[in-house]
């Protein structure tokens, strides 16, 4: 009974046929063995397929170009120049003081300005140089009468004396007269004119052209020759020199080129050298060295019709000496350094770079003039070079101005 609740029934319409004992397991069996297997091998094929099917999809690996700024070979005249730090100096600077003592009664220009030579600058009362004048002029006609009635008696005595009335003691007393009232006169004259030279001296005039400073003394204050501190300065400002120097063993290039015709230009910068203020030419050279720093004076003159240099500023001074025709300029940081030389990487027409070594002929502020290594219209990279080896490929971007020379 327990063997017929346990087994399956079977249709009613079939007949009933037992399955052997041992069929169902070994069948069992092998279906446990090929499982795996089969499994096994779907999931490979599968693996097999998305593997090609993401190749299709994935695209391919793009080389990575390295970002540089590059800036073009040209060929310009690059000037040879020496700098130097100088002081702005003016060509004359005048003390104006009295030469007269009085009070100072009016001052007639304002502190700054811009006089011209014989501008009236301040008046010294001139009312006791008038009447030193009256008198030494009411002298002068007193002696000028004496003088005349002296003359006017001498011909009287000489006419008694070839006569021989009068002995020629007298006469010859009276020429002794004569003569004490004619250097009366004269003596007479010159007060008169010193006189005449005070009343003069009372106006004070500019001696020269140029700006006035800050006045030292104001009107109505008593003014001395002798006062140390004077009246007020005036300094012409154009032209204007600038006194700058060099290193001595750069003298022989300015000496040669400064015996040609036309003068060697000079450039005023401001302080930081980022403005130039003012160009002029070399004037003179200093006849020796200063021993103490190695450098020479050198001298230039600027017409400075705008006022742009000022008396003891400071400025620097870039020299012309020389003009390197037709070089091959490129910025400088374009240049590099290595144990073997200086280079330069050349941006060629498939945008990779390649190494050229150069040599430097001349640095000039921003620029470089090389010899070799280069041509006009290359292409040289003077940003991002530390990423850079031959052959790499960039990305170069607008060039850079290139700096003015």
């Amino acid at each position: 009974m327990d063997a017929d609740l346990t087994a399956h029934p079977a249709p009613l319409d079939e007949p009933f046929e037992p399955v052997p004992a041992k069929a169902a397991p070994a069948a069992w069996r092998r279906w446990q063995v090929v499982m795996p297997v089969v499994l096994a091998a779907a999931i490979a094929a599968a693996l097999v397929l998305r593997s090609v099917a993401a190749a299709k999809v994935k695209p391919a690996p793009s080389v990575r170009l390295v970002p540089v700024v590059v800036a073009p070979v040209r060929s310009a005249d690059l000037p040879v120049t020496l700098t130097g730090l100088g002081t702005v100096v003016p060509t004359d600077s005048v003390t104006v003081r009295t030469r007269v003592d009085g009070q100072l009664m009016t001052v007639n220009f304002r502190e700054g300005q811009m006089v011209s030579q014989g501008d009236l600058l301040m008046q010294v009362d001139p009312r006791p140089f008038q009447v030193a004048l009256l008198q030494a002029e009411g002298q002068l006609a007193k002696d000028q009468a004496a003088l005349k009635n002296a003359r006017m008696d001498l011909e009287r005595y000489k006419s008694l004396t070839d006569q021989g009335i009068l002995p020629q003691q007298q006469y010859d007393t009276q020429i002794s007269t004569v003569d004490q009232d004619a250097a009366a006169v004269k003596t007479d004259q010159a007060t008169v004119e010193n006189a005449k030279l005070n009343l003069v001296y009372s106006r004070i005039t500019a001696p020269l052209s140029g700006k006035v400073g800050l006045r030292m003394v104001d009107a109505g204050n008593m003014v001395h020759a002798t006062d140390a501190n004077g009246l007020v300065v005036i300094t012409p400002v154009s032209p204007i020199d600038v006194v700058f120097t060099i290193p001595a063993d750069q003298i022989q290039p300015v000496l040669e080129h400064s015996k040609g015709v036309k003068p060697l230009p000079v450039d005023a910068f401001d302080r930081d050298f980022t403005r130039k203020l003012a160009t002029g030419t070399l004037l003179a050279v200093d006849n020796q060295v200063d021993p103490t720093t190695g450098t020479v004076r050198l001298k230039a003159r600027f017409a400075n019709t705008d006022g742009a240099l000022f008396p003891n500023q400071f400025v620097n001074a870039r020299l012309q000496v020389d003009t390197l025709k037709d070089a091959l300029v490129v910025p400088t940081a374009a240049v590099q350094r290595s144990p073997k030389g200086n280079f330069v990487y050349v941006v060629k027409a498939d945008n990779t770079v390649d190494l050229h070594p150069v040599e430097v002929l001349l640095t000039e502020g921003d620029t470089i003039a090389l010899k070799g290594g280069a041509t006009p219209g290359e292409n040289v990279v003077v940003d991002g070079l530390d990423k850079l080896s031959p052959g790499i490929k960039v990305a170069p971007t607008a060039a850079v101005p290139q700096p003015k020379i």
